[in-house]
């Protein structure tokens, strides 16, 4: 079977006999809306647990609109989704110099304004001012008080002076928090780097054992802070692997949310009857695969697919490098993968999070990178490098046999794994 692997702009080309492969694991298909911009428009008009948002902006009448919005890391539709959003907002009589969006960095790198305009467009940026959030100025945050886990809420003081806050995001899979969009936008996109810290310091607890959504201690804490903050109203996307709208939601913050979730739930939440002796996980091509911080989401899923002693084969361009500084220092100490998670473990720091991520899989598995990195970054990320993604699944096949059973992902940064 021949497959095109994705791979920063472009595809791989990989070839495995039928007769080896174990599955091929991609997004259970739905149909994407015929109209999607229509659909946008009705849900802003109609929308879940809310009233239409345009009567509430005309009854609030806000100096303060706030929308929070991904950073570019996060593909978001924004060509369908900001059009009609700011209709609503210009027929409820909001002036555009009343407008903010803030974009959700969480503990990343501010945007430039290149980088705004090619993720919002030239119009949104020409109307409306664009910031980004940035975690660790201490004079941009507000104290919020305690989250149930007894931690500091710090909160970008622009959110938290808003008078009408709308968040905006895709729901997908995520590998601890459980699914992306609703109260994430908040908690980590525009909390203080402790709160984040905090909040993210659960995730050694959970990824081995995922609870379900509603009972998930991390998405529960994120949601009390996004109600602390005061969300008024989310339009949240389900998409495609082709980035196709194929569920629009909007309304209140948690209502609409999990009726993404549920649609999200069945499109990447995927059955398999066992795991795998190679795991070939492509991180779903740019920018998904824009660093090996974003990266390692495809290889969490990956490990769920292979048996413990098995080979995972990572995807990734990963043009931007390790992605996270911290990360990048953990990564480069010349720790063993126990050594990582032990002090992960006992001093949870951002950064450190996915030196974890990687040194659990290490611990276990084999891994091997097709990527533009050098062998010298590969290596410090328990990896071996190969030239082509055909020379790594031969590399694979030395390590497991040549009856290795294969699966196979293409989408590996969204699907997930579910042994049955």
């Amino acid at each position: 079977m021949h497959f095109d692997m994705k791979f920063g702009g472009g595809t791989l080309p990989l070839d495995v006999e039928d007769s080896k492969i174990l599955g091929v694991m991609l997004p259970n298909p739905k149909p994407p809306l015929k109209n999607a911009i229509e659909e946008v428009r009705a849900c802003l008009a109609s929308p879940e647990g809310t009233p239409a948002l345009e009567s509430m902006l005309k009854e609030r009448a806000p100096k303060k609109l706030v929308i929070v919005v991904n950073d570019i890391t996060r593909p978001t539709p924004y060509s369908v989704l900001l059009p009609p959003l700011m209709e609503t907002i210009e027929r409820a009589g909001v002036p555009d110099a009343n407008v903010t969006l803030i974009t959700a960095t969480g503990i990343h790198d501010p945007h430039t304004p290149e980088q705004n305009v090619q993720v919002y467009g030239a119009e949104v940026c020409a109307r409306y001012r664009v910031v980004s959030h940035n975690a660790t100025d201490k004079a941009s945050l507000v104290y919020k008080g305690k989250l149930p886990s007894g931690y500091d809420f710090w909160l970008n003081k622009t959110v938290d002076e808003a008078d009408f806050l709308i968040t905006i995001g895709v729901v997908m899979p995520h590998y601890f928090a459980g699914f992306s969009g609703g109260r994430k936008s908040i908690l980590p996109g525009v909390a203080g780097k402790d709160t984040v810290q905090k909040n993210h310091a659960r995730m050694v607890e959970l990824m081995d054992n995922l609870p379900p959504i509603r009972k998930n201690p991390v998405s529960l804490e994120m949601i009390q802070a996004a109600r602390t903050a005061g969300v008024d109203f989310i339009l949240n996307v389900v998409v495609d692997d082709s980035e196709n709208l194929v569920k629009v939601v909007a309304g209140d913050l948690e209502r609409a949310w999990y009726k993404a979730v549920e649609v999200s739930e069945t499109m990447y939440m995927i059955s398999i009857a066992e795991q795998a002796d190679i795991a070939i996980s492509a991180a779903s091509g740019f920018p998904r695969d824009i660093n090996l911080y974003q990266s390692q989401k495809a290889l969490d899923h990956a490990d769920r697919a292979t048996k413990h002693g098995g080979t995972i084969i990572l995807v990734a361009e990963c043009r931007d490098g390790y992605g996270e500084k911290l990360f990048e220092d953990f990564m480069n100490r010349a720790w063993t993968p126990q050594h990582i998670m032990d002090d992960v473990k006992a001093n949870f720091v951002m950064g450190g999070h996915k030196a974890y991520g990687y040194a659990k899989v290490a611990a276990e598995k084999n891994i091997i990178m097709v990527t533009s990195l050098p062998e010298k970054v590969v290596a410090s990320c328990f990896a071996k490098k190969a030239a082509t993604l055909q020379e790594a699944f031969a590399m694979a096949r030395t390590q497991q046999g040549a009856d290795a059973r294969v699966m196979v992902m293409p989408e590996g940064s969204v699907t997930v794994p579910v042994l049955a």
